[in-house]
Parts: structure tokens; sequence; C-alpha cells
């Protein structure tokens, strides 16, 4: 049985827009099969929702008791 791939992970913790969406965008672009991304960030990023679900990605908000944003974000199901 092979180990699930560690997520890439994106910290926007300090970034200002749009550089969270550029460097969410590029660890998209190389996603593995069978691999994630996790996005820390400081706010929830409603554009980026937007894209993600009109293409084909699913994602989970997990807020952080510091008041950040854990966003998990894989290749979407399909149906």
């Amino acid at each position: 049985m092979t180990e699930p791939m560690p997520p890439i992970v994106v910290d926007a913790r300090l970034m200002m827009p749009p550089e969270p969406m550029e460097r969410t965008l590029e660890a998209l672009d190389a996603l593995q099969p069978g691999q994630a991304v996790l996005l820390m960030i400081p706010r929830q990023p409603a554009p980026l929702f937007d894209m993600l679900r009109n293409n084909g990605y699913a994602y989970t908000v997990e807020p952080q008791p510091d008041g950040m944003f854990h966003i998990h974000i894989r290749q979407a199901d399909g149906d």
C-alpha cells in the first residue's frame, strides 16, 4: 500500500493580494494525482472558493485558534 503524498503547502499568512491566489493557482497546477494543497491564510478567500468550485476542486475550511484559516484543496471526486 502506498503512503499518501504530502500536501503542497502555500503559507500565505503574510502575503498581500493577489499573491495568495497566484501561489495557490501555481500549486494547483503542480498537483500530482491524490495530492492536495494546504493554504494557510488570515481570511477566507471568497474569489478563490468560486474559482475552485468552477474548476472541479473540492475544499474544506479549518478555522485555527489564532484566527487563521487552513484551506485543504483537492480534485473533486467524479460523479
